[in-house]
């Protein structure tokens, strides 16, 4: 008997293998572009808040070299001309926070890869175990998503996050800004009373004690860092000197209001300006967000309300609502394939208020900036990587999201995926008999 099962669990893992390994066979990544390249006639969404209609584009070994008029444009210097009438191109969307390429089947736990054991591990890199040819990033970039920020997660620090480029073999090629900052999970004050039926919160009476965990660890890692000599490498003090030195963001993730002003007080202790990450809150405390030049990370737009009496569209409204304040945001979703929504929550925004340049700002520019990638992506600007989609219509709305072209650093990509292909394959085998 003993025998006979552990034959069906060898069963089990190898078929569990062979599905994985057949879902993670990649697309060929595109070439590097090889002549002078340029577009007309499109419509261009900068992604600065300007747009220029019937414009042209144009770039060379991977870097815009024009952008604007046709009138004004040298067109016998490119080689290849494409027209884009009636069409309009955007910069590449960007997501931030998310495990994209770091889990492929949320039920399968081989495919996972995102969380490290511990509590505080800011030496874990979550570059190295990006996997660049997972097939969920061909649907996403078909989005018009076409850099992400992958992010660790689990524990009080979770480790540090990388910006890729979504078109690579590997994650060195795919890497376009290294360990750009440590991500802190703030304690929070209360805690869900799983006893009650109605799931309510109850007092955290552990928040000082993990607050001073906190504390201790950053004093401890200040001192080292101070002290060049040391008898032995401690790596995870190591791993938090580009935050200490301002070379990395530190990225807090936090909610409610109280929690971000406590943990922004926390950081400003160690000369550190942190970026919230998702702050839900953030439209209570708006001076207090400006006075401290704190750019905050909103997260999950398509959500309901955290507290009961909120306004039911609060978190739809949190966008304009930071725009009109003048603080640095940018919008962003949880997970891997969800990331496809992403053109789709900023065009939500727009049905609150905010007005669609500044939406597409939210996933594009103002994410650049709050990355530090802002002079290489995230605008259609000379001398910018040539970053972009070119979509049959508006690329913030589902109906008019028809994306026919996308390049990233003047390679143009295969925009097939998983999904078109199980489309063509069921289209065809529920056709009638008589077709």
């Amino acid at each position: 008997m003993q025998f006979k099962l552990f034959n069906i669990k060898n069963f089990l893992v190898i078929c569990i293998c062979f599905i994985c390994s057949s879902i993670l066979i990649s697309q060929t990544p595109a070439k590097k572009q090889k002549e002078a390249i340029g577009i007309k006639n499109a419509t261009l969404h900068i992604g600065n808040g300007k747009i220029i209609e019937k414009g042209f584009i144009g770039f060379i070994d991977g870097k815009i070299n024009f952008i604007g008029a046709i009138s004004d444009a040298n067109i016998p210097t490119y080689s290849k001309i494409i027209d884009a009438e009636n069409k309009h191109i955007y910069p590449g969307l960007i997501a931030v926070n998310t495990n994209l390429g770091l889990v492929e089947i949320d039920a399968a736990k081989q495919t996972r890869d995102f969380a490290e054991v511990g509590n505080l591990n800011p030496n874990v890199r979550s570059i190295i175990a990006y996997n660049a040819e997972s097939k969920v990033i061909g649907t996403v970039r078909s989005n018009g998503v076409l850099l992400a920020q992958i992010v660790p997660q689990g524990g009080r620090i979770s480790g540090s996050s990388s910006v890729v480029e979504l078109d690579a073999w590997n994650w060195e090629d795919a890497a376009l800004n290294i360990d750009e900052g440590i991500h802190l999970n703030w304690p929070s004050l209360s805690a869900l009373n799983f006893s009650d039926d109605n799931d309510s919160k109850k007092r955290n009476l552990e928040y000082l004690r993990q607050k001073q965990e906190l504390d201790l660890f950053f004093s401890e890692c200040q001192a080292y860092l101070k002290n060049p000599n040391h008898d032995a490498k401690n790596l995870k003090f190591e791993a938090m000197e580009k935050v200490f030195d301002s070379k990395a963001n530190l990225y807090i993730h936090v909610e409610e209001a109280k929690e971000m002003m406590a943990s922004i007080a926390f950081a400003e202790k160690y000369s550190i300006t942190p970026v919230i990450v998702g702050g839900y809150q953030s439209f209570m405390i708006l001076d207090f967000l400006k006075q401290h030049h704190i750019p905050v990370i909103l997260g999950r737009p398509h959500s309901l309300p955290s507290n009961e009496d909120d306004d039911i569209n609060q978190c739809y409204k949190n966008a304009k609502i930071l725009k009109d304040a003048g603080i640095l945001y940018c919008l962003s979703d949880i997970g891997f394939w969800q990331q496809r929504n992403l053109p789709f929550q900023a065009g939500e925004s727009v049905a609150f208020g905010l007005d669609k340049e500044s939406a597409l700002s939210s996933v594009s520019l103002n994410t650049a900036k709050i990355l530090k990638i802002d002079n290489q992506v995230g605008s259609l600007e000379i001398g910018k990587d040539a970053t972009f989609v070119i979509s049959d219509g508006d690329l913030l709305n589902y109906l008019g999201n028809k994306v026919k072209s996308a390049y990233i650093k003047g390679k143009e990509l295969d925009l097939d995926n998983k999904q078109k292909e199980l489309f063509r394959t069921y289209q065809t085998k529920f056709e009638s008999p008589n077709k």
